[in-house]
């Protein structure tokens, strides 16, 4: 049985890739608390502003955040539409893996 995905395949490993590094974690782990300027971010995580804006292309590209310009500085957010496509792609999973163990391995 093939797991229903609102997003195709490769979308989906792209999320999965994104979600692979720590300090991309720890980026949306920081954006919990709302949207934050990119110089904000280059301070919280001690880090120059090059490495962390390639992390937040990746996270941008995989659709799980937002970015908005405001002046010369970027201000980046949650996409809260990725994180429920990411939410339906694992409850898929979990479902499809729940009614394999019903069936067990042999008819």
């Amino acid at each position: 049985m093939r797991i229903k995905m609102a997003k195709g395949i490769a979308d989906v490993a792209k999320v999965f890739q994104a979600l692979s590094d720590e300090t991309r974690l720890l980026i949306l782990e920081q954006l919990k608390d709302g949207e934050q300027c990119v110089c904000d971010l280059t301070d919280v995580f001690k880090t120059g502003q090059s490495r962390l804006s390639f992390h937040l292309r990746v996270l941008k590209d995989a659709g799980l955040i937002l970015a908005r310009p405001e002046g010369r500085w970027m201000y980046y957010s949650l996409n809260l539409d990725g994180v429920e496509e990411l939410q339906d792609v694992v409850t898929s999973l979990k479902a499809a893996s729940s009614r394999a163990a019903k069936r067990g391995c042999c008819p």
